[in-house]
């Protein structure tokens, strides 16, 4: 090929390459998608986990979303009240006072109290184990299956296996509701963090199936529901719930159960 031929290639492919770059710029200010600066600054300030607690998919889709006012500027809960602070001042609104929440395990079933059926031997995943016959090897139908399912789920190492029943670490915990949302047996809840009695039982079985099963699982003997003078405790579905509205802390439901499950 002469000197020529080689100079004119150049200049072509150099023409292209410069064609393309200018269209391209063009089109991109053509076709930009204008952005909100109120939306990069939530995203700024928001933790950057990603984790999905809000519910939307990372923390530009929640800073979006608050832009524009389909979630509250208090819809993080991993960054909690000082985050919803620092996106109300971007916002121009006032962050109200928001209760930080924790996730609470509704079981109490560790090895030496909960019975077993069979030996499981197979993967360590809760969602398995409860494929198998009767919902997994725990006598207790609607106890904790130990295999980790929620640890594994969980973005802040804020909860763990003790004695064969999950543990929720209070302080670690940033209520994201990963833990939550990979139970199978939808044992774990979030609750207020300052409340201090709870119960550790989800069974619905009658207290006679319960005491075969385990030996601290709620009998619904409504002794707590007697003693309780806020009415915040309610035997439903032979199961006690206590709401957290009503709760005083008295602790006198937790003196009375029998079973020593309200903790």
């Amino acid at each position: 090929m002469s000197v020529t031929g080689i100079i004119i290639a150049a200049v072509i492919v150099g023409g292209t390459g410069l064609f393309i770059g200018v269209f391209l710029g063009v089109a991109g200010k053509k076709f930009a998608v204008e952005v909100d600066e109120r939306e990069e600054a939530i995203t700024g300030v928001l933790p950057g986990n990603n984790c999905g607690g809000c519910g939307y998919a990372g923390c530009s889709g929640l800073a979006a979303a608050i832009v524009k006012g389909e979630a509250e500027i208090s819809g993080c809960p991993v960054g909690g009240a000082p985050v919803a602070e620092k996106i109300g001042a971007i916002m121009g609104v006032e962050a109200g006072a928001a209760a930080r929440q924790v996730a609470f395990v509704k079981c109490g079933g560790t090895c030496d109290k909960a019975g077993k059926d069979y030996e499981y031997y197979g993967l360590n995943d809760c969602v398995m184990v409860n494929m198998m016959q009767a919902g997994g090897p725990k006598s207790c139908n609607y106890g904790c299956l130990g295999e980790g399912s929620c640890v594994k789920a969980c973005p802040f190492d804020a909860i763990h296996i003790v004695d064969g029943v999950a543990l929720v670490d209070k302080d670690a915990c940033k209520a994201c509701g990963k833990c939550i949302a990979a139970c199978p047996k939808k044992l774990i809840e979030l609750v207020p963090y300052d409340q201090k009695h709870l119960v550790q039982c989800s069974s619905r079985d009658k207290g006679k199936d319960v005491m075969k099963a385990c030996s601290v699982g709620c009998i619904g003997c409504k002794m707590c529901e007697k003693v309780c003078e806020s009415d915040a405790i309610k035997v439903e579905g032979n199961v006690a719930h206590i709401d957290p509205e009503k709760c005083t802390d008295c602790g006198k439901c937790a003196e009375k159960c029998p079973k020593k499950i309200i903790m």
